[in-house]
This record gives structure tokens, sequence and C-alpha cells, in this order.
């Protein structure tokens, strides 16, 4: 999701030599291979937006996969950057580096300072790998290699399968499933009052590009709209976006994850970009792209 917008939004600003190979083209978790497409391809510039990602139900189950494959991805496109000299690199990271109970909105200096969330401390420790690989590749070799946290992503080419997708693409097929079939009820998992905070991709693609070009230093960036929401609120809006009128229930055996998490984002204004999709837009583009290339894919 986030490097197809990466892609989308270099294209729009006229950039005309960019790389994007799929899994097909090059394993991330190969070395030598990742190395080998450096060498051949010799980039200039390199976002690394590939991982392992998924909501609660998905990190529970495989904590292993999402552990070591993250690391590896980004441990092979780091080092592999640092060899060929690569003039500057971006590492993407998430929100969930910081801890469960961190105060609010997160700062970014607010990494390291307390225990993780358990739903997702196996992507959370990978990601934390990746910010200080980078700050390491600096100290040591005087790399430009920088990082950005973006909060919560959705938007084209997200994840809507109900048993790994994050909760608002997931809430959006909950949604159009039960508008479709005729549904009285649509059920959200645990007790809809954690706040988050949702960021459309297309905006997190342009704070890449323009970190990439504005940002040399150290220090990771948070990438957010500064804004945020209860659980509950976010699927009473994606319920009218999507025109259902049934019962909203929410099961609270499931778990609710981190209370609050929004960022704070002083860092990245300061600079001097700004988030500017609104969330309701963002919410039905985004259901007009699932409808368009999910339920009516050939």
């Amino acid at each position: 999701m986030v490097g197809s917008a990466i892609v989308r939004a270099l294209s729009a600003q006229g950039y005309t030599s960019v790389l994007a190979p799929d899994r097909c083209t090059l394993d991330l978790m190969d070395s030598v291979a990742v190395r080998e497409y450096y060498a051949f391809e010799r980039p200039e510039y390199v976002f690394v937006a590939a991982a392992k990602v998924g909501g609660i139900l998905a990190n529970n189950s495989y904590p292993a996969d999402f552990l070591y494959q993250n690391l590896m991805i980004e441990a092979n496109l780091i080092h592999g950057a640092y060899v060929a000299g690569v003039n500057k690199l971006m590492f993407l990271g998430s929100t969930c580096i910081y801890p469960k109970l961190a105060p609010q909105p997160l700062k970014e200096e607010y990494l390291l300072s307390g225990p993780l969330e358990p739903t997702n401390e196996w992507y959370a420790v990978a990601k934390i790998a990746g910010i200080k690989l980078c700050q390491a590749y600096r100290r040591q070799h005087g790399s430009n290699f920088i990082s950005g946290m973006p909060t919560n992503l959705y938007g084209p080419n997200d994840n809507f399968d109900l048993n790994s997708s994050h909760v608002l693409p997931a809430l959006i097929r909950k949604f159009h499933e039960a508008k479709t079939s005729g549904a009285k009820e649509v059920v959200v998992w645990g007790t809809g009052t954690p706040l988050r905070e949702f960021l459309h991709v297309d905006d997190c693609a342009e704070a890449c590009i323009f970190l990439m070009r504005e940002y040399e230093e150290e220090e990771h960036v948070n990438i957010g709209v500064g804004q945020d929401m209860s659980i509950r609120d976010l699927a009473r809006l994606v319920g009218e976006v999507i025109g259902f009128s049934g019962k909203l229930t929410f099961d609270t055996t499931k778990p609710d994850g981190t209370p609050r998490k929004l960022v704070d984002t002083t860092r990245i204004n300061r600079l001097g970009w700004t988030a500017r999709i609104s969330l309701r837009d963002g919410i039905r583009s985004s259901y007009d792209w699932f409808v368009r290339n999910i339920i009516m894919a050939p």
C-alpha cells in the first residue's frame, strides 16, 4: 500500500526513473539477491516501505513471522544501501514503536521510555531495530539514512482481509457486507473506546518525499494528522459513508490494544508539511477503491 502510493506520488511529481520491484522480482529476505539488485540498478534514493503488516489478530497469531521477516527485510535493504553507496535512504516504521502508556500526543523522544503494547510488540521491536540500524549506519559510516514513523494508514491497495487487516479496512469490509446482505447488525472488536489517528496513504507518500528532500537528522520523525477519534466514532463514520443504517455492537471479549495512539506532528509541521485529506473523504475514496478492485474484480 505505502510503496504503491510513493510510486504514484513520484510519478505525479515528474520522476521517471522509479524502481519498484515486486515480490516475484526480488525477495527482500534474500540478502544476496538484494545486494545483487542494488549493484545492478544503482539507485540513488531508497524508500524502505516493504514490511509484513497486520492487525491485532495477525500479530498475536504469528509473532515469529512478524519479528523475523521485518528484521530481515530492513536489515537487507539498509545494509545493502550502505554497501551500494546509496545517496539517501528513508526507513518507514510505525507509531506502535511507542510505549503502550506513553503520554499523549506521542513525541519522538518517547521512544524506549516504557513497555510496548503486548498485542503488537513483535512488529514494534522490529521497527525500533530499523530506526536504530539507520542511526548506527549514520554514526559509524556517515550514511544519510533517516526514519519516518507514520500513524495508522489506509487507502488504495490496503488489506481488506478480516483475518489480517487493520481496523479501518476491516470496518469498510464489514459494513459493506452487512449492507449488501441486509444484515441488521455489525459487530466490532473491543469496547470501542480506544482512540486512534488515521492518515491517508497518499498524504503519507507526500510526507515521505518531502522528508527525503528536506530532512537530514538522525532522530526519526512522526508522520500524522495530529487528530484522533474513538473506534466507536470511527465505526459510525464508516457506516455513514457506506450507507449502513443497522445496529452497531461491540464484542468486549476481544482486545482493545493500546488505549490511545496520537502522534505529535510538531516536528514535521515546522518543517513545512501538513496532511490535507480529511478522514471522511479518505474513507469514501477507500471504499470506492475497495468496491472497484476487490468486490468487482474479475
